[in-house]
């Protein structure tokens, strides 16, 4: 009866699964292989769209930036007419009620103690810190989805391990079932290969739920926008496997490269640039500020006679302008203090950080070689536990065996199994996560 239910439960999730795939569309179907999963995240996933985002809104700070150093061109304009009472004339000049001027008026400054300077070496380390940033998150993200990835293999093969041992166990208590039928064991082997079964049917009811939670991540790194007729079991399909090929690695290069090529260190030393031009730019209240000017105006006579609208003057005018604020209350000197303040703590964080990739280049590289050394422990496990189960089976038809060994040696297999699949994700994983901690490109190539 139990054996029943269980089927009945299978071929459920299978029927559910058939169904799922039968209303999904293509696109979530098709072969995915890493580099396809790589590439749909540059394109939909929501943390690299909001980077991108904010890699443009950066541009626009940049235009703003700029545009202190830049001249300005302004035009300006006014009708205005007025009660007579308001008017008081000059003899026999009489003032009109009704009164327009217009002009245009470009303006440049060309010293202001070095803050047009900074103006625009800020644009532009801006624009390079901005880029720094954006390269951060996709690699953060990029990362996400391989790990994301490689779980859902993990998670797989789990699935077919705990399969595989369920089916063992199952075939045991079948075997003693027939053996204690023809009366040459007792009902305790029944019994216990029972109980063996029933303890392993939780594991692989979690292997399943695993998988379905792993493929749920990564359809959601992915940026997948599921059908609601979608339902326990996405149906994605993964054509690669993990990345086990054995890596050289010389430590003091690895560092090195990390130092060079993390774009946190680039995004932070242009935050040191800033900074320092944040000094020059609080400096500049010291020192005069000196501007050049031009205009063109008119506006409409006021003293001829007859008063008329349409009768305008017109001209030119141009000069320099200087303007030095002697004394602000020592405002200037608190918003140098804090910007030398600012600097300095960014050269700490810079530091900070150097230090802080070193150690995550070494603890990644610490956790590659155990991986390494833990896969090849377990190359020849499977084998030989397999063959022990072989063993123990033909010496339990010979009658020089027991049950207890034969349950032993199963679950021996299983473990062997879960451990060589764990094994394989732990290299796989700490692989890439080395890869990311030295700067290394995760993005496939277009």
């Amino acid at each position: 009866m139990k054996i029943f239910n269980a089927l009945f439960i299978l071929l459920a999730a299978v029927n559910l699964c058939r169904a799922a795939d039968k209303n999904s569309p293509a696109w979530l179907t098709r072969p995915l292989s890493v580099a396809d999963a790589l590439n749909t995240a540059l394109l939909q996933n929501a943390t690299i769209l909001k980077a991108k985002n904010d890699l443009e809104a950066s541009q626009g700070l940049v235009i703003e930036t700029r545009a202190v150093a830049l001249p300005h061109v302004t035009a300006s304009g006014q009708y205005k007419a007025s009660q007579s009472s308001l008017i008081e004339n000059f003899g026999s000049f009489p003032q009109p009620l009704k009164n327009w001027n217009a002009g245009v008026r470009i303006e440049q400054t060309i010293y202001d103690g070095g803050r047009n300077i900074a103006a625009l070496r800020s644009a532009s380390t801006t624009k390079k810190q901005s880029l720094a940033v954006y390269q951060t998150a996709v690699a953060d993200t990029l990362l996400s989805v391989r790990l994301a990835y490689y779980d859902v293999l993990l998670a797989a093969q789990q699935v077919t391990v705990r399969e595989a041992s369920v089916k063992l166990l199952e075939k045991e208590l079948e075997d003693q079932q027939h053996r204690l039928d023809a009366g040459t064991v007792p009902k305790f082997n029944v019994l216990r290969a029972e109980v063996a079964a029933g303890n392993e049917r939780p594991t692989l009811i979690q292997a399943r739920n695993g998988y379905r939670i792993a493929k749920n991540n990564l359809s959601n790194l992915l940026g997948y926008n599921l059908p609601h007729e979608v339902w326990e079991d996405i149906p994605l399909n993964l054509t690669d496997g993990f990345e086990i090929a054995a890596v050289e690695i010389n430590l003091p290069d690895a560092i090195q490269q990390a130092l060079t090529r993390r774009t946190e260190l680039e995004a932070l030393r242009r935050t040191v640039d800033l900074q320092k031009l944040s000094v020059v730019n609080a400096r500049s209240g010291y020192q005069p500020a000196i501007s050049l000017f031009a205009e063109y105006g008119w506006f409409n006579a006021r003293f001829t006679d007859p008063v008329e609208l349409d009768h305008d003057i017109h001209g030119w005018d141009a000069g320099a302008q200087l303007t030095w604020n002697i004394f602000d209350g020592a405002a200037t000197y608190g918003k140098t203090k804090q910007a030398k303040a600012q600097f300095e703590k960014s050269k700490t964080e810079l530091t900070d950080q150097s230090r802080q990739i070193e150690l995550q280049v070494r603890t990644t590289y610490s956790d590659l070689l155990q991986a390494h050394e833990t896969l090849d422990s377990q190359a020849k496990v499977q084998e030989q536990a397999d063959e022990a189960l072989r063993e123990a089976n033909a010496r339990a038809e010979a009658g020089t065996g027991t049950q207890l060994d034969v349950l032993n040696a199963e679950t021996a297999l299983t473990q062997a199994r879960t451990t060589l699949v764990q094994a394989q994700h732990d290299y796989a994983t700490a692989r890439a996560k080395f890869e990311r901690a030295t700067g290394s490109d995760l993005a496939p190539a277009k």
